[in-house]
C-alpha cells in the first residue's frame, strides 16, 4: 500500500510556513481584482459643477438610489469640484487613470468645453458607463407674442431674421437654434446672457424675440402662459410640454443633444465597467428615477458602454463642425 505524502511531511516547518505565506500573497491581487466593487474602498465622486445644478442633481439622485436599494456596498464620497465649465472637475477625473473608485457625470459642457478650452483629455478618453437621459432645449417666445407656434416663427424669421437668446456664448444654447435654423431656413442673431434668469427677463420685458432653455427651468413660466413653447430639439416631448412638436416631428431634426451619462476614469479594469453597467440597468427601473426624468423634463436615453464612447465622439464631431462654420473656434 502506497502512503500519500504531504508536503508537510519531509519539509522542514520553516519552509512550510514560507511557502504558505508566499501562496497567500500570490493569490490576494487576483482575489482582490475578482471583487469589485470592495467595501474597504471610499467611491470618490466628482460632481464638475456646484450645487443644486442639473449636473450636481443627477450624481446626488443615483447616489440616493444606490444608497436606498443597497447597490453599492461601500462608502459614497460625493464632493463638487467646479471650475471651468467642468473642465477641473473632469480634469481630476482624468488623473485618476486606471482608478475604479473614481466616477462622474456628465453634461453638455462635457462636449463643449474641450472645444473651447485645452484640457488634457477628450470626452472619448473617459471609461464610459451608459448615457442614462438626454436634456434638450424647448423654444420659446413671449406669452403675448402674435406668433402662435413653430411654423408662424419660421414664416416671420424667413421674412426678417429675429434673436434668439440662449446662456453663454459657444455652447449647445448656441449650437441647437444654429443648426434648427441651417436646417428650417432662416436667419438669426444669437444673444448671449450669463444666466437664465437673465435671459427670460429680457424676453418678458420685450427686449428678446425668443430664447432657448431647458424645460425643467421654465415650465413654471410656461404653465402660468408667460412664456410659449413653440418646439422641442429631444427626440420625444416631454409630457409637461404637451402637444409642443419636436424639431423632428416638423422635418427638421438635428441630432444633438446634452448628454448625462456616466463615466469613469481613463483605463478602469473591465470588471468595473461592467459592474457599474449592470448597475445602471438597476437604478433606471427604478420609481426614482422615473420621477427625476419627468421631474427635470427631460428625455430617456440610455446607451451603455462603447455605445456611448461612440455616441460622445459623434455628438463632438457635430458640435465642432458647427462651432468652426460660424468661426467660433478655430
Amino acid at each position: 500500500m502506497t502512503k500519500e505524502i504531504k508536503v508537510a511531511d519531509w519539509l522542514p516547518q520553516g519552509i512550510v510556513a514560507t511557502l504558505t505565506a508566499c501562496s497567500i500573497a500570490l493569490a490576494a491581487p487576483a482575489m482582490a481584482q475578482e471583487t469589485y466593487p470592495s467595501t474597504d474602498d471610499t467611491l470618490d465622486w466628482t460632481i464638475a459643477f456646484g450645487p443644486g445644478g442639473g449636473n450636481d442633481i443627477m450624481a446626488r439622485t443615483i447616489i440616493d438610489i444606490l444608497t436606498k436599494y443597497e447597490l453599492y456596498p461601500g462608502d459614497i464620497s460625493a464632493e463638487n469640484r467646479a471650475g471651468g465649465s467642468g473642465a477641473v472637475g473632469w480634469g481630476y477625473l482624468f488623473a485618476q487613470d486606471g482608478d475604479p473608485y473614481g466616477i462622474s457625470t456628465t453634461s453638455g459642457s462635457f462636449v463643449t468645453t474641450p472645444l473651447q478650452a485645452d484640457t488634457p483629455w477628450q470626452p472619448e478618453d473617459f471609461t464610459p458607463v451608459a448615457l442614462l437621459a438626454t436634456d434638450d432645449l424647448v423654444l420659446v417666445v413671449n406669452g403675448d407674442s402674435e406668433i402662435q407656434n413653430i411654423a408662424q416663427f419660421i414664416e416671420t424669421a424667413k421674412a426678417e431674421p429675429m434673436n434668439i437668446g440662449g446662456t453663454g456664448t459657444v455652447n449647445v444654447d448656441f449650437i441647437v437654434p444654429t443648426l434648427f435654423a441651417e436646417k428650417a431656413g432662416f436667419e438669426f442673431d444669437y444673444v448671449s446672457f450669463n444666466s437664465m434668469a437673465d435671459q427670460t427677463t429680457a424676453l418678458l420685458s420685450g427686449a428678446l424675440d425668443s430664447m432657448v432653455g431647458n424645460p425643467g427651468e421654465i415650465l413654471g413660466l410656461i404653465e402660468a402662459g408667460e412664456l410659449r413653447p413653440l418646439v422641442y430639439s429631444g427626440n420625444s416631448t416631454p409630457a409637461a410640454l404637451g402637444d409642443v412638436p419636436t424639431m423632428g416631428d416638423i422635418g427638421f431634426g438635428i441630432g444633438v443633444s446634452m448628454p448625462r451619462g456616466l463615466i469613469l476614469p481613463p483605463n478602469v479594469p473591465a470588471a468595473a465597467q461592467e459592474w457599474w453597467i449592470g448597475t445602471m440597468q438597476k437604478v433606471v427601473e427604478t420609481p426614482e428615477w422615473a420621477e427625476y426624468i419627468a421631474s427635470n423634463t427631460l428625455t430617456p436615453t440610455v446607451i451603455y458602454g462603447e455605445d456611448f464612447r461612440s455616441f460622445l465622439v459623434e455628438t463632438k464631431n457635430g458640435f465642432e463642425t458647427v462651432l468652426r462654420s460660424v468661426g467660433a473656434i478655430d
